[in-house]
């Protein structure tokens, strides 16, 4: 097998090898040859733009006081939702800023607060034991293109505790408390600083077994991550979230 050859190659050349080597070799192997059993990667990008002509979610600028269920403080002028979940956007005042572009003097900006975070999850499962990732062309109105290539799981903690008063988010099972699966990875990363206050979501590889049968939508396909990082070269195609879990592997 390859990823022994190359082992046995590193220690023959003075490098220790250990789980962790093994998991980078692996890592290697997985991103230079498609090995998707399912799906070749023409298809991918053919079956994705597809989703976006599809799409008909239509996104339209209005005014913060025209928000349903979304209200502006009279007293702080921090915006937030009725259900008190999701997140605020509150104003920041920023000093002592001496190793700054605008010097010492500092600055004062909104920024988007008081969000516990949430988690942002891939689902891997092998098959003919090649680990695949489950991702899913997942509509957002800040997206360029309406779509874009998303984690299995994104969610807020409002999200999973439905404050939204819809539905629990799809494979959430899967991360949350997860029992039929073996968490391969999973830490609190942080967001960007420049607009998110104290921000951070849970970023989790989740596997599941071969034989673990899945309902997937057609909104969902399994990718290797050859083709995730081929996708990459194609602008605005795949999401900064999937971007970030993969960068682990």
């Amino acid at each position: 097998m390859i990823i022994e050859e190359i082992k046995i190659l590193l220690e023959k050349n003075g490098y220790i090898t250990n789980a962790e080597t093994l998991m980078r070799i692996q890592t290697m192997v997985e991103s230079i040859r498609d090995d998707n059993q399912l799906y070749k990667l023409d298809y991918i990008i053919k079956w994705f733009n597809k989703k976006r002509e599809e799409s008909d979610m239509t996104v339209q600028e209005i005014g913060i006081n025209d928000l349903d269920k979304w209200s502006v403080d009279n007293n702080s002028g921090n915006i937030s939702h009725d259900s008190k979940g999701f997140f605020e956007v509150i104003g920041v005042k920023v000093t002592n800023t001496f190793d700054r572009e605008v010097g010492k003097q500092g600055w004062m900006q909104p920024m988007i607060g008081k969000n516990p975070g949430g988690i942002l999850g891939l689902l891997m499962k092998k098959i003919n034991g090649v680990p695949h990732y489950l991702v899913q062309a997942k509509a957002e109105p800040g997206n360029i293109g309406k779509l874009q290539l998303s984690p299995t799981l994104q969610a807020t903690t409002s999200n999973l505790l439905k404050a939204h008063g819809g539905l629990k988010p799809l494979f959430a099972e899967y991360f949350d408390e997860p029992k039929n699966a073996k968490i391969i990875y999973g830490k609190w990363q942080s967001e960007d600083g420049g607009r998110f206050h104290l921000k951070s979501n849970f970023n989790m590889i989740v596997e599941v077994d071969e034989n673990e049968q899945l309902q997937i939508p057609d909104s969902y396909i399994w990718v290797t991550l050859f083709q995730i990082k081929h996708l990459l070269k194609i602008e605005n195609f795949v999401g900064p979230h999937i971007r970030g879990i993969i960068s682990y592997l």
